[in-house]
This record gives C-alpha cells, sequence and structure tokens, in this order.
C-alpha cells in the first residue's frame, strides 16, 4: 500500500519539476534571443549565451530570487532530461537514431547542471563580474579533454550535438512535436509556425555547436569549442551577417516561445 500511494506523489514531484524547467530554459531563451535582436538594432541588448543571460537577471529587481528560482527550474529540468535519456520516456528506441537523440539528452542534463550551478555562484558572489561569465562550452571540453580518451569524448559530443540539431529540423518540418502536446487547436493555429522556426534555428545552432566541438577534438584544443555566444561571434563575421543575426535571434527567442509552451502543454509520463 505504501508504495502505491507514495508513486503517484512522486510523479506529480517529477512532472511539475520537468514544467519548471522547460519554462526556466524558455526564460533563458527569450532573454538570449531578445538581447541579441536588441544589440542588432542598437538598443543596449548584447550577444550572449545562456551564462550572460543568467547574469542578466541578477541585475534585475529581485534578481538573486529571480535566480533561485532558475535555479530550482534548471535542476528539475536536468533531472527530467535524464529520466528522458535513461527510461527513454519518448520512445526514441535503440537504433543509431535514438541513440544519438538520447546521448544529446544526457548532455542536455550535464548542460542544465552545469548552468544551474553558474546561477548558484552569481547569487552567493552577487557580482558577476568576479568570475566572468566565460564559456561552458569551452570549460566543458576542457574537461573532457582532461579524461581518458578525452579528445574522443569531445568528438562524441560534437557528434551528439550535431544529431540533436538535424533532429530539431526534423521534428520542425515533420511537425513530430504534435505528438507531445495537448494543445486546444485555437492555440495551434497561432503556435505551432513558431514552434517550427524555433526548432529549425534552434538546430542550426545546435549543429554549429557541435561542429565547434569536433574541431576542438580534430585540433585537440578546447579553446576551438563554443556555445551560442561564439556562434552570435561567427554570424556576425559572414556576408550580410547582421541579417543573420536577426534571423538567429528570432529563432532563440521563437524557441524560448516554444519551451514555455512545454511548461503549459506537453505531455509528461515520468
Amino acid at each position: 500500500m505504501t508504495t502505491s500511494s507514495n508513486t503517484p506523489d512522486h510523479r506529480d514531484a517529477i512532472t511539475i519539476l520537468a514544467r519548471a524547467g522547460y519554462g526556466a530554459r524558455g526564460i533563458v531563451y527569450l532573454l538570449v534571443g531578445g538581447l541579441a535582436a536588441l544589440a542588432v538594432v542598437g538598443q543596449g541588448g548584447q550577444t550572449t549565451g545562456s551564462r550572460g543571460a543568467l547574469e542578466r537577471i541578477l541585475f534585475a529587481p529581485w534578481g538573486d530570487v529571480l535566480l533561485g528560482i532558475m535555479v530550482v527550474g534548471l535542476l528539475g529540468f536536468a533531472l527530467w532530461r535524464a529520466i528522458q535519456a535513461i527510461k527513454d520516456t519518448d520512445h526514441h528506441g535503440m537504433d543509431t537514431k535514438g541513440i544519438v537523440v538520447r546521448a544529446a539528452l544526457l548532455i542536455s542534463a550535464m548542460t542544465h547542471i552545469m548552468l544551474a550551478f553558474f546561477a548558484v555562484s552569481l547569487i552567493f558572489t552577487l557580482d558577476s563580474s568576479s568570475g566572468g561569465s566565460g564559456s561552458g562550452s569551452k570549460d566543458a571540453a576542457t574537461w573532457l579533454m582532461s579524461q581518458t580518451f578525452g579528445r574522443w569524448l569531445v568528438a562524441a559530443v560534437g557528434v551528439a550535438l550535431v544529431g540533436a540539431g538535424v533532429a530539431h529540423v526534423i521534428k520542425a518540418v515533420k511537425t513530430q512535436f504534435d505528438r507531445h502536446f495537448n494543445m486546444p487547436t485555437q492555440v495551434k493555429y497561432w503556435a505551432y509556425p513558431i514552434c517550427r522556426f524555433g526548432l529549425i534555428i534552434r538546430g542550426l545552432v545546435f549543429a554549429i555547436v557541435g561542429a565547434f566541438f569536433i574541431m576542438a577534438a580534430y585540433q585537440f584544443d578546447p579553446d576551438e569549442a563554443g556555445g551560442i555566444a561564439e556562434v552570435f561571434t561567427m554570424i556576425r563575421s559572414q556576408i550580410f551577417g547582421q541579417t543573420l543575426l536577426v534571423l538567429v535571434a528570432s529563432g532563440l527567442f521563437a524557441f524560448g516561445i516554444y519551451s514555455l509552451l512545454e511548461a503549459i502543454y506537453r505531455r509528461i509520463h515520468p
């Protein structure tokens, strides 16, 4: 009797944490995309990654409290990602594609744990300049390269990220995310185009970040690894860089909306 009565509470807790996690991820991407768009039009924004977005939260009114809430959400999202990967809650399977996607889910879990710990460090120092936001991707690549078979681990992360990026694009084109949503038809009408756009752009960003990791492994140099901030820097240097930057910033903002919609409407089966 004890087990059966505790099980629903356990699942409810995971569901709440997962929804909080999707919401926290959504807020991060809204900030990343919004700040980059503001930077392009010269309104005081900046091209930054997830860490830079969390630093901006710190300087908002009640910033330390808001960051504390974000820490809970990010850790909840990391837990849910780990459950998705290990328990295969979304039925990706054990074929090549499924293994790559589930590996990417585990990487996502580790990434959000690192992001949560970075947010905690901001709360306790209350001064982002004390340590600097740095690059989580470079930190991760540096740590991986210090391990046995480090170069291959970095390359594997790169391949998983590229695979996850391709999966994002396929999910958008084929509207595969529909099976995970329990969304009213009137919401789908305006939400699904935003979801597709956000997934495609994030997929492209993931593929570029994965390429950075593969290059870092090839050159055995963790400084070659990069995250969203480095993607912005690379895009800015291209022909029509400002236009591309607006496109990517808008897409990441759209992905933030997609994440918030997941927080509300996603089917979650712990």
